[in-house]
């Protein structure tokens, strides 16, 4: 059964995406559920795995391996470009606090609390996975609409609605939980 999916994903049937997704989907999932930690992100990295998939399907070769296997060398890479992109975010993050505590003393109280709001918020920033936080940067950052975003990104426009609207609810969420910008 699983030499016909393959045969058939590798041959680009539309209908065999939904049934490798439905098959291999759990398997994907659970890796970067694992790795991530949150179930958001873990949804995001499967919709990744499976785009880039779809997107490489004539380079699966099943004389090399088994199509399990070829998806969870695609999970692997892109879990780990999440892990890296959130190490250069925290990296970031923390570069611009140091800055932030080193001109504190100067500021007047409003302009402090304009510091703490934009520590707060890029730290918030740097919690959020991949595409999420590029997608937040694209659109209120650079100012790019929708329709930009999500040609730059060569993800679905209603992809990038949902991950605007839901992040922004997490970053609402987060924010008043920490008592968070003002």
């Amino acid at each position: 059964m699983d030499g016909g999916i393959a045969a058939a994903f590798r041959k680009g049937d539309p209908d065999s995406l939904a049934r490798v997704y439905q098959r291999y989907g759990p398997l994907v999932y659970t890796l970067a559920r694992r790795a991530l930690g949150t179930p958001e992100d873990a949804e995001d990295l499967a919709q990744q795995v499976f785009v880039a998939a779809w997107r490489s399907r004539d380079t699966f070769d099943p004389e090399r391996g088994a199509l399990p296997a070829w998806l969870t060398a695609i999970t692997r890479n892109k879990i780990a470009d999440q892990l890296r992109a959130r190490q250069r975010e925290a990296a970031r993050v923390q570069g611009a606090t140091q800055e932030a505590v080193q001109e504190t003393p100067t500021l007047a109280p409003d302009d402090l609390d304009q510091v703490v709001n934009r520590i707060v918020l890029a730290d918030e920033l740097g919690q959020l996975g991949e595409p999420q936080r590029m997608i937040i940067m694209l659109a209120f950052y650079t100012d790019l609409t929708h329709e930009q975003v999500s040609a730059t990104l060569g993800l679905p426009l209603g992809t990038v609605k949902s991950h605007i609207r839901r992040t922004l609810l997490r970053l609402r969420t987060r924010l008043e939980a920490d008592g968070g910008a003002h």
